[in-house]
């Protein structure tokens, strides 16, 4: 009878098992909030002195993460001026000297009011591939050029715009952007 027994009691206590395993993951409460990072976030979460962009495409492409969350995202005042400190990390010093920080907050306060107001939004960017890239000594000093198309959208009508980037090397090796203009406008 010992034997009979046997794979019988090896079933209840596997069912038993399963069982308790299933009830403990079923009632198991979170112990661990996930945490979601906003794409604002993360943008203000780089530390451009220990990871700034490597080339001129990876300039462009975080200076663009910064303009697409500045025209279609939600933050804070402080947000806002965090993400203006980004941008002008990325700038030339040439650039910034025509430029002030209170110029750049005022002209880019207005700039976000008329996209809210017109219901536009930056859904894509496309920068140059990195073979496009144009390089060039200039004045001793390496430049690049480089184009980035925007997509815009308003309502369910899509438009794009093509910015062309003119960056230079600073004295650390960086990348910073010189200027940049429309491709059919003059230069900021």
């Amino acid at each position: 009878m010992g034997k009979k027994w046997k794979p019988i009691i090896l079933a209840v206590i596997m069912v038993a098992l399963v069982g308790s395993y299933y009830f403990y993951l079923s009632n198991k409460t979170k112990t661990e909030e996930e945490t979601v990072v906003t794409a604002v976030q993360d943008v203000l979460l780089r530390n451009l002195d220990k990871d700034y962009p490597p080339t001129p495409k990876e300039v462009v492409k975080y200076y663009s993460e910064i303009m697409k969350c500045l025209y279609n995202e939600t933050y804070t005042d402080e947000q806002l001026e965090a993400m203006l400190d980004k941008m002008i990390a990325l700038y030339d010093d040439e650039l910034l000297e025509k430029n002030p920080r209170e110029n750049l907050l005022s002209g880019l306060k207005e700039a976000i009011a008329d996209y809210a107001e017109n219901k536009y939004t930056i859904t894509s960017y496309t920068p140059s591939n990195s073979t496009d890239v144009e390089t060039a000594m200039i004045e001793g000093r390496e430049c690049a050029k480089l184009y980035c198309t925007y997509t815009i959208k308003s309502g369910t009508y899509y438009s794009s715009s093509k910015l062309i980037y003119e960056l230079r090397k600073d004295a650390d090796g960086h990348w910073k952007i010189l200027g940049f203009k429309n491709d059919t406008d003059e230069a900021q």
